[in-house]
């Protein structure tokens, strides 16, 4: 007959009960949550799932071997990748979920031998019939805490209330202090639009805009077929589908006056990948039939370490640098955004190629030269 192994309920304070986490067996106990969430890692979902099943499986006995192997042919067929779960991954991630911060599973050993086995108590019990732990929970909380980086747009609203809802009922801790900013311009026009232009995205609807440019002396209007939307410098940007000229145009929302659901047929997005479309450009201004161009820059050494933490674009590489400066070398289109980042690091770079793009800059330069003499 195997031997019943009592019940261990896993006490991040108790040194004894702590072999199996040693990382977190000195530290004190404001960092019991940190040890817990450490188990929230790459396909942990799947494994907590997969350990549930083998816990309520009674007809079966599962060791420790085979909960390896059911985490792994789970991540398997999940992901198609093997995972490679090792034992103390396993180990950790039964004391997550014994743990209040997951699921208080009353999970139990039998042993046989030198080898155990795991089990539930109670026959009826699976984290299924649970909702969200309070780890996930907080999880799920700071997620919203950053996506209130939307404050101010109507179709992002719920996130406070969600947060409320969350704070009630998994008990947490309320009036949490920002401790994540992000730049954003609440008194930016057009913020009104973002959610009927959101909706109309999603539901595939075209429109028809009353636009009126920065060098427009009157509105226009167009007929679009909206497909992204895009945020650039602090301001949103639409794209889709000119009507009229049956090419890709965006506007910025802060320009749009008004706008209304246009009765022509939707025309979807089947030619653009938006999540390539900007690769070749410094911000929102992409012509599609302009050629991709090889700048030449010259860095000073007070500004390089600055330009090498923050890339002017992904395309950036060293072409050499000396004691005293750095040329790197950039692949891109030159649009109004390029410039206007170039002419921010103005006196700490210079522009050897293009030769085109250097004597721009150059007139840019004697044209500020002049206002200032």
């Amino acid at each position: 007959m195997p031997t019943r192994i009592a019940h261990i309920w896993f006490c991040p304070t108790r040194k004894t009960t702590l072999r199996k986490t040693k990382r977190v067996q000195f530290l004190p106990t404001h960092f019991q949550l940190q040890s817990y969430s450490m188990a929230t890692n790459k396909h942990a979902t799947i494994r907590y799932h997969a350990l549930d099943r083998c816990f309520s499986n009674y007809g079966r006995k599962f060791h420790i071997e085979d909960l390896i192997i059911a985490c792994n042919e789970a991540i398997y067929e999940f992901a198609g990748i093997e995972d490679g779960v090792k034992r103390r991954q396993v180990f950790d991630d039964i004391t997550f979920m014994e743990s209040e911060q997951g699921w208080s599973i009353p999970l139990e050993r039998f042993k046989e031998g030198k080898r155990v086995y795991y089990r539930y108590s109670d026959k009826s019990f699976s984290i299924k019939n649970h909702g969200i732990n309070q780890a996930e929970a907080e999880q799920l909380k700071e997620t919203l805490t950053i996506l209130t980086r939307f404050k101010g747009m109507p179709q992002f609203e719920w996130i406070e209330e969600m947060q409320i809802r969350l704070e009630d009922t998994f008990k947490l801790k309320g009036n949490i202090q920002s401790t994540v900013g992000f730049e954003q311009n609440p008194f930016l026009k057009g913020l009104n639009h973002f959610t009927g232009i959101f909706n109309a995205i999603q539901h595939e609807v075209a429109l028809i805009i009353t636009y009126q440019g920065y060098k427009q002396d009157k509105p226009s209007q167009v007929i679009l077929h909206p497909w992204y939307l895009k945020q650039y410098n602090n301001r949103w940007f639409l794209f889709g589908l000119n009507e009229d000229y049956q090419s890709i145009t965006n506007f910025a929302l802060d320009r749009i006056i008004e706008f209304e659901e246009s009765k022509i047929k939707y025309r979807k997005n089947d030619e653009v990948n938006f999540d390539e479309f900007f690769d070749d450009v410094i911000g929102v201004t992409v012509k599609r039939d302009a050629q991709v161009e090889k700048l030449l820059i010259k860095l000073s050494k007070e500004i390089w370490p600055y330009i090498e933490s923050k890339p002017l674009h992904g395309s950036q590489k060293i072409k050499s640098r000396t004691e005293t400066e750095v040329l790197i070398e950039l692949a891109v289109q030159i649009n109004h955004e390029l410039m206007a980042l170039l002419c921010s690091y103005m006196d700490a770079i210079e522009i050897m190629e293009p030769e085109s793009l250097r004597e721009r800059l150059k007139s840019l330069s004697e044209t500020v030269f002049k206002k200032y003499n």
